[in-house]
């Protein structure tokens, strides 16, 4: 949660307090650097919510230069400025985190452009100072560190939303808007001067901006529907190993016949089923996501003979978790021979026993299993890439015994009962 915005935050806090003696000219170039730099990072990435999120900065900081540190004491006009736009910055924040990413095309940017432009005409003319010699022409001074409370209210309540977003959802984005809306509640909270609120603005539109560069590297090292890492964070771990470790390649049993039967978003869930499994498994092990069905999990400073019981533990674990497929869910008709020639006797009775079960309309308690095969470094096998062959060849056996097993390259293991439940 801290990272990056709260150590962003932290430094604009430290500058704050003195720690740190900057200029007006470099604050102004951070802060119009963060945007532009934003901007184009943003449009990059097709990543609208923070383009829009870093418009709605740049808005809110000219509208208080202009209306507030650009007239002297904060008045009348002033002081609705600063209301308006510490009730807009938060609402905007909180709808902004809660749209789908839909990237750039014009109907889907039109309805915010709409928006923002409506609410600065608003600001415009409720800001508007009244006329000399008019009946309203006098100002009365406030205290220049006060925040209204209509503002402090609006500021509060998108920091608990934002706050459950992003402890539910853990995105960057998320995370980004909720230390955004913290850093502009500082901007305008502690407004003595034009260049501590430049500098507070600068920092949020920072955080907006790293969050597009996180987001990016969370899609590449992350896999966005199991939630483990990616094959791209597997062969960068791979690069670090030192004897001994060891690595077990583990495989779905039957997922393609599977996610033929009731379709793709079962087997998605099948997937994140499994994930969710090797994502808490002991030993010390990194479970990783390769592709397809397969998965892997990397046990640095392990031996097979450390490892083995971890595994079967996890084999176990995953044999017994089950979850709910109701009718309307499955598939009514298998793909025919029309689709996929069948290769085999036994896989035509195997499909035929598949589709007895999806005309079946109740609903239905799915199980899955695993197959996993492990393997050491060693004086015979030195390099992951030989490791990771080792453990392939294992996992070919666990599949040729009878599935739901686990395998080591050292030496066969007895085989396991196959538990008949499921389609596994």
């Amino acid at each position: 949660m801290l990272a990056p915005g709260g150590w962003l935050l932290a430094a604009a806090i430290l500058l704050h307090a003195g720690l740190i003696t900057p200029t007006v000219p470099i604050v102004t170039l951070l802060y119009d650097g963060a945007v532009l730099a934003g901007l184009l990072l943003a449009l990059r990435f097709h990543s609208s919510r923070v383009f829009f999120g870093l418009i709605v900065l740049f808005l809110a900081e000219r509208a208080l230069s202009y209306f507030v540190f650009g007239r002297g004491p904060v008045t009348d006009t002033g002081r609705t400025a600063v209301t308006l736009i510490g009730v807009l910055v938060p609402l905007n924040f909180v709808v902004l985190a809660f749209l789908q990413e839909r990237g750039f095309a014009f109907a889907n940017v039109a309805p915010p452009s709409l928006l923002l432009f409506v609410q600065s005409v608003i600001v415009a003319v409720m800001c508007r100072p009244p006329e000399p010699g008019g009946p309203h022409s006098s100002h009365r001074v406030y205290a220049a560190a006060t925040l209204p409370f209509s503002a402090l209210l609006a500021f509060a309540t998108a920091a608990v939303v934002l706050l459950a977003r992003s402890l539910a959802l853990r995105r960057p984005v998320e995370r980004a808007f909720l230390w955004a809306t913290a850093t502009a509640f500082l901007a305008l909270q502690f407004r003595g001067t034009g260049l501590l609120s430049i500098a507070y603005f600068a920092t949020a539109a920072f955080i907006l901006t790293v969050s597009v560069v996180d987001t990016s590297y969370l899609l590449a090292y992350h896999d966005e529907l199991t939630a483990l890492p990616s094959r791209r964070a597997f062969n960068t771990a791979l690069l670090g190993l030192q004897a001994p470790y060891s690595i077990a390649m583990v495989d779905i049993d039957h997922f393609k016949r599977f996610n033929d039967t009731y379709g793709h978003d079962t087997g998605d869930q099948v997937l994140q089923l499994v994930a969710n499994r090797l994502a808490r498994v002991t030993g010390g092990g990194q479970a990783y996501r390769c592709g397809g069905e397969e998965f892997a999990v990397l046990f640095p400073s392990k031996t097979t003979k450390d490892v083995v019981d971890h595994l079967e533990q996890l084999r176990a674990v995953i044999e017994k978790s089950t979850f709910r497929l109701r009718g309307k869910d499955r598939r009514q008709l298998a793909r025919g021979p029309d689709r996929r020639h069948q290769r085999a006797r036994g896989r035509g009775q195997t499909g035929r026993a598949i589709r007895e079960l999806t005309r079946n309309s109740g609903p239905l308690d799915l199980s899955v299993t695993v197959s996993i095969g492990v393997a050491s470094s060693g004086q015979e096998r030195f390099d992951p890439d030989s490791v990771i062959l080792a453990a392939d060849k294992a996992l070919y056996r666990a599949k040729a015994g009878g599935r739901n097993r686990v395998e080591t390259a050292s030496f066969p293991r007895r085989r396991v009962r196959v538990k008949a439940a499921g389609i596994a």
